[in-house]
């Protein structure tokens, strides 16, 4: 577990509970990013995609009320007024939920995956 969290959740407790409220307002691309020993920020990063911004919103919200049945108080969650790109800060676990359009532009999976041999197999094998 980083530093910043306070929570007696452990981060798998946690990421179960994320991914259940993903899957279950039906979260496309659903994508998990181990980020130990690469930053102090957090454990694991999640992402995936809503297809429309009250989408986004949505599954964000759903996200936060995971948490909390968790017993985790999200730190902070960013971008709900515009909906594009929801940021919910649960300490050791960091979920992004982003339009197709946005996730693609900011490249947030290459960005933490870069030397990474399971992703260079995935890009080698993509084509």
């Amino acid at each position: 577990m980083t530093q910043r969290s306070k929570s007696t959740v452990t981060t798998p407790v946690l990421r179960k509970h994320v991914i259940d409220a993903l899957e279950d307002l039906k979260a496309k691309d659903i994508r998990e990013i181990d980020v130990r020993g690469k930053t102090s920020i957090a454990d694991l990063l999640v992402i995936a995609s809503g297809t429309s911004a009250r989408h986004v919103k949505s599954i964000a919200d759903e996200v936060t009320r995971g948490a909390k049945k968790a017993g985790v108080m999200p730190l902070g969650v960013e971008g709900e007024v515009e909906g594009e790109w929801v940021l919910v800060d649960l300490g050791d676990v960091i979920v992004h939920v982003m339009l197709p359009r946005i996730r693609e532009f900011y490249g947030l999976e290459r960005l933490w995956t870069v030397g990474d041999r399971g992703h260079e197999a995935d890009a080698a094998q993509a084509g």
